[in-house]
């Protein structure tokens, strides 16, 4: 497997794979409604291009050159980077992608001096106990309006 930073080239292939991901991974926490709904806000090709644009990162991560995982990370103030997305084909899961995703993150986030990596989580999501194995822990629980949804979700947290 390879890791490598994604490109404005690479839009189409994180929309796409978000699309594949998103479906099987929240149909049963969250609305169909929510689930088309966010998918448009924020993984079109022009939402991506304004995230990136605005500093948001991407990685990729691929198998025998095929696009099985990415994720998207920025600095959210001082010393703290903000995991935005970690996805992963369901056919991937279990296989250590997202693990070494992590990884990869975590690493040039110490080189760039940061010590703690941050993220949300739906508190329904199964996802979030493999944050926990991983090394996160739950730092607190918010409920954030977005458009006319309300994300529950754990913000959790590792010391790096």
């Amino acid at each position: 497997m390879r890791i490598r930073k994604a490109t404005i080239q690479d839009i189409p292939v994180i929309s796409e794979l978000a699309e594949i991901i998103w479906w099987p991974s929240y149909r049963n926490i969250i609305s169909d409604e929510q689930i088309s709904f966010m998918l448009k806000d924020m993984y079109s090709e022009e939402s991506l291009k304004e995230q990136i644009n605005s500093g948001i990162e991407f990685i990729l991560a691929e198998r025998e050159n095929i696009p099985v995982a990415f994720a998207g990370f920025s600095l959210a103030e001082p010393g703290i980077y903000k995991l935005h997305k970690l996805y992963v084909l369901p056919s991937e899961q279990g296989s250590g992608t997202g693990k070494n995703l992590i990884g990869y993150i975590s690493d040039l986030a110490r080189e760039r001096g940061v010590k703690i990596l941050e993220l949300n989580v739906n508190r329904g999501n199964p996802a979030s106990e493999f944050y926990k194995k991983a090394g996160f822990e739950i730092y607190r629980t918010v409920d954030i309006a977005y458009h006319n949804f309300v994300l529950n979700d754990y913000v959790m947290r590792k010391n790096l």
